[in-house]
């Protein structure tokens, strides 16, 4: 194994024996989830693949459009426990204490500033965020830190978040600056719109439906898929983009992966795109951006092809704007721009 590689990480041939039922299952769960919601195939897409890449979701909306519902029933239909799923609506009085726990007054009296996380946003696989931009600075200066490094810190020393999923709300998309640098890191930006104009009479259907699953407690959304199916694809994909598959892990096998599964004449247009939507200020662009959109396009053409990026796998940019007035005008776009190829 290349020495890069933990000798705890699992091996190319132990994720390949695997990799094949883990996207079934995803699949699955993800057309499972499809048929208890109207109009939301977009979004249940996105939770899917994002929680594949490990890259937080930001979903927006006004309320009742089931963005925290979509989270939960997410979470359900995984099969995960209490103690991995944490939520919680942010305030512009929210305190850290509240998302990472409180101190612990013992270890405090013995010199020690610790938090008690048990149940708190450190210890969960799969976190849920609420109206996320009325948080404050203190808050705003912990999330950055726990989406770029993945990790808190106790007693003034960094610890591992065990977050694998941040998926957050908001009805709005801010303007002010402050939050630019926490819009930056959701890649992707989905809307969750009210659907009863189109489809009225689904939406009661699957709307009293729903309300009757729980008044009876039941749970018909629940797949055999588990989080563990989400990191054997990640690790596979891993392992694949990395060259580490073949032992090399070089910017050579990195190149020949790119020209195997990113065919040039769809690389060239995934570039086009990119700076034509930039030039007409649609998107805002960074290198790190750039970085994780090829990883999401990767991922996502494995997820529902097996393999090369194809041109409609490109339908992602649609939603990588940063200003809401530009939603609309963006998915018009990158349809036309595919059209003409």
């Amino acid at each position: 194994m290349n020495s890069y590689i933990s000798e705890n990480f699992p091996s190319f041939a132990q994720v390949r024996e695997r990799v094949e039922g883990a996207c079934r299952r995803i699949n699955a769960l993800v057309r499972t989830l499809n048929r208890f919601y109207v109009g939301k195939e977009e979004v249940i897409e996105l939770m899917a693949l994002c929680t594949v890449a490990q890259e937080p979701l930001l979903l927006v909306g006004p309320p009742g459009t089931a963005k925290s519902d979509l989270v939960v029933k997410f979470c359900e239909a995984l099969g995960l426990a209490e103690e991995d799923y944490f939520e919680y609506m942010l305030t512009k009085f929210t305190e850290p204490s509240e998302i990472l726990g409180p101190i612990d007054i013992a270890e405090l009296k013995e010199g020690h500033y610790l938090r008690r996380v048990q149940g708190k946003l450190p210890t969960a696989k799969i976190v849920f965020l609420d109206e996320i931009f009325k948080s404050n600075s203190a808050i705003l200066n912990t999330l950055l830190t726990i989406l770029n490094e993945r990790k808190f810190y106790q007693d003034g020393r960094p610890v591992p978040v065990e977050m694998v999923m941040l998926f957050a709300a908001t009805n709005t998309v801010p303007e002010f600056s402050e939050m630019d640098a926490l819009k930056d890191r959701f890649v992707f930006k989905v809307e969750c719109a009210e659907v009863r104009a189109r489809y009225f009479e689904e939406l009661v259907d699957k709307g009293v439906m729903h309300e009757m699953y729980c008044s009876f407690r039941q749970r018909p959304w629940t797949t055999d898929c588990t989080l563990e199916d989400f990191l054997t694809v990640k690790t596979y994909l891993d392992y694949l983009i990395s060259g580490h598959s073949t032992g090399e892990g070089s910017e050579t096998a990195l190149s020949r992966d790119r020209a195997r599964y990113f065919p040039p004449p769809v690389f060239d247009l995934f570039r086009r795109m990119l700076t034509a939507l930039e030039e007409e200020e649609l998107i805002v662009l960074s290198d790190r951006k750039v970085i994780k959109l090829y990883r999401l396009l990767r991922t996502r053409a494995f997820l529902l092809h097996g393999g090369e990026v194809r041109p409609e796998d490109l339908r992602l940019l649609k939603h990588i704007g940063e200003r809401e007035e530009h939603f609309g005008l963006l998915r018009e776009r990158v349809e036309r721009m595919l059209q003409v190829g």
